[in-house]
C-alpha cells in the first residue's frame, strides 16, 4: 500500500455533501474516472486509488489540473483483503477529517463460458464484486458512522437483477451486492450515512468492449457519471442509469419463470 502525488428509483432527502474529500476506489474505470470528475467539477478534494499506480497517478494529476482541486493518488488492490484496513486508515487520514463519502467504483467481469470452465475465475468474480466491497464498506462505514454524516455510493448493475443465461455468475455477484448494500442503507439511515445503490445497464467502457451491445441502449460513461452524481446528490436509495432502465428491468423481472427459463437472454 502505497501513497502518491499530490436511478425502481425509491428517494431520500436531499443530503448534504461537502466539498469534502470523496474517495473513489478503481478510479481506472471509466464510469469511475468520470465520477471522480464531477465531484471535481464541482469542488471536491479527491482521493483516488486503483491497482496500476502509474495511471492513477496520471489521473490525479490531470484531475488537479484541470479542476484546481487537491488529489491524492493511493496504489490499492481489491484483492488484497489484508491490506485493506491500513489502506481506509490512509484514506481517513489524508482526507483531513472531511471524508464526505466514499465510490465503490472497481468491478470484475469476465465472459459467462469462460467463468463455467474456469472456477477460479468465477471466485475472483465474487472475491471482487462481493467480498471486496463488504470489506471495503464495512471499514468505510466504521468511521463514517461516528461523524453521522456523509455517503457510500456502490456501483452496482442491473445483471443481478435476474438471472440470465448469459451473465448468471457475475449476476450473482452483483445481486449479492446489491442486497449487501441495502442491508448497509438500513443500518446507516439512523446515524446519518446515506448508501446508494447504482444500476448501471450498459454502458461503453473496456469491460462492455466487444460484446454485442443494443445501440440506442448504450450509455456513455460520461452520461452515466452525470446521471451518478445526481443520483447521489439527490440521496436517492437506488438509482438505475440511466434512469429508463427501470423501466426495462420492471418488465424482465415481471416474466413468469416458467416462461424466462425458455427464453435466450
Amino acid at each position: 500500500m502505497s501513497a502518491a502525488n499530490s436511478v425502481a428509483l425509491t428517494t431520500a432527502a436531499t443530503i448534504a455533501v461537502g466539498p469534502g474529500t470523496v474517495v473513489v476506489l478503481g478510479v481506472t474505470s471509466a464510469i469511475a474516472r468520470a465520477l471522480a470528475g464531477e465531484f471535481a467539477r464541482r469542488g471536491h478534494d479527491l482521493i483516488v486509488c486503483a491497482r496500476d499506480s502509474e495511471e492513477t497517478n496520471a489521473i490525479a494529476c490531470d484531475l488537479e489540473l484541470r479542476h484546481g482541486v487537491r488529489v491524492v493518488a493511493k496504489t490499492f488492490d481489491a484483492e488484497a483483503f489484508e491490506t485493506h484496513a491500513a489502506f481506509v486508515d490512509e484514506c481517513v487520514r489524508d482526507g483531513n477529517s472531511s471524508l464526505e463519502g466514499v465510490v465503490l467504483g472497481f468491478g470484475f467481469m469476465e465472459e459467462q463460458p469462460v467463468m463455467q470452465k474456469d472456477f477460479a475465475i468465477a471466485r475472483r468474480t465474487i472475491d471482487v464484486n462481493v467480498n471486496a466491497t463488504i470489506s471495503l464498506c464495512e471499514l468505510f462505514a466504521a468511521h463514517l458512522e461516528p461523524m453521522r454524516r456523509g455517503f457510500i455510493a456502490g456501483i452496482s448493475s442491473v445483471a443481478g437483477d435476474r438471472g440470465r443465461q448469459s451473465n448468471y455468475i457475475y449476476g450473482a455477484s452483483k445481486a449479492a451486492m446489491t442486497t449487501y448494500l441495502q442491508g448497509l442503507r438500513n443500518r446507516l439511515h439512523p446515524h446519518g450515512v446515506h448508501v446508494i445503490t447504482l444500476k448501471p445497464g450498459f454502458v461503453d467502457t473496456k469491460m462492455t468492449w466487444g460484446l454485442p451491445l443494443p445501440g440506442p441502449l448504450v450509455a456513455s460513461p460520461e452520461r452515466a457519471a452525470r446521471d451518478m452524481h445526481d443520483a447521489i446528490m439527490r440521496g436517492k436509495n437506488v438509482a438505475y442509469i440511466p434512469w429508463f432502465w427501470r423501466y426495462i428491468m420492471l418488465i424482465i423481472r415481471a416474466i413468469p419463470e416458467w416462461q424466462f427459463k425458455k427464453m435466450k437472454m
